[in-house]
């Protein structure tokens, strides 16, 4: 049985929707993009971690510096949504996918 990749096993790990199997698989990783930090970020206000709040700053930080700029309206648009999670998932990958 071949060994699957690091990236790999994280994406499967998604799948459980549990975080408590995400977290390590994502730790094996060296780098995790906007998109996939939102699906970490989305299961932990989906069960109330309680790091979701600097979690979320964090996000909203990557967001604003490695996306075309945002406008101030737009920025808030952005911290209402993430404060929503896991309602506003959808919407905020339209964001993180961004070029």
């Amino acid at each position: 049985m071949s060994e699957r990749s690091p990236y790999t096993r994280f994406r499967r790990s998604l799948e459980t929707r549990s975080l408590a199997d995400v977290l390590p698989v994502a730790a094996e990783l060296p780098w995790i993009n906007l998109s996939d930090s939102l699906e970490i970020l989305t299961l932990m206000a989906h069960e109330g971690d309680p790091r979701f709040d600097k979690s979320a700053a964090r996000w909203i930080g990557r967001l604003l510096v490695e996306t075309p700029p945002l406008t101030l309206a737009e920025v808030r648009w952005v911290v209402a949504m993430v404060e929503r999670l896991p309602l506003c998932r959808e919407s905020l990958h339209r964001y993180a996918r961004r070029r």
